[in-house]
């Protein structure tokens, strides 16, 4: 029967919305932009094909057009120039129930700028 204290210890950044007042981080953003388009299902995952310039955060929550909440981007695929993620869609939610070309949403919050992944000119020496 081993000790098993070193399995969890789940130490990334503790309490939630613990930034500002009143706004509750499970409600929908007041608005969401169009993330990706859906592709198909791969082992209860949604793929999608990213069709936003900016790049998702991981775990950011991901909408329906009318903001109900059906997952997660779960990883985040494929060359700077054409971005795939897949999201791990949440209770009740089954990835093949959509189709070929459905929208995805995400809230504005939940994206960094492609310019995050470039890498940085150097300097000139001197």
């Amino acid at each position: 029967r081993g000790g098993g204290a070193s399995r969890g210890g789940f130490s990334r950044g503790g309490g939630r919305g613990s930034y500002g007042g009143s706004f509750t981080p499970s409600g929908p953003p007041a608005s969401v932009l169009p993330m990706g388009t859906f592709l198909h299902a791969c082992e209860g995952e949604m793929v999608c094909e990213s069709i936003n310039p900016k790049i998702p955060y991981f775990n950011a929550p991901i909408f329906l057009e009318n903001k109900t909440q059906i997952g997660k981007v779960d990883e985040i695929l494929g060359p700077l120039n054409q971005v795939y993620f897949t999201v791990k869609p949440q209770e009740g939610i089954v990835a093949g129930s959509f189709k070929a070309g459905d929208k995805v949403f995400i809230g504005g919050d939940k994206l960094l700028p492609l310019e995050r992944f470039l890498p940085k000119p150097k300097p000139a020496p001197g």
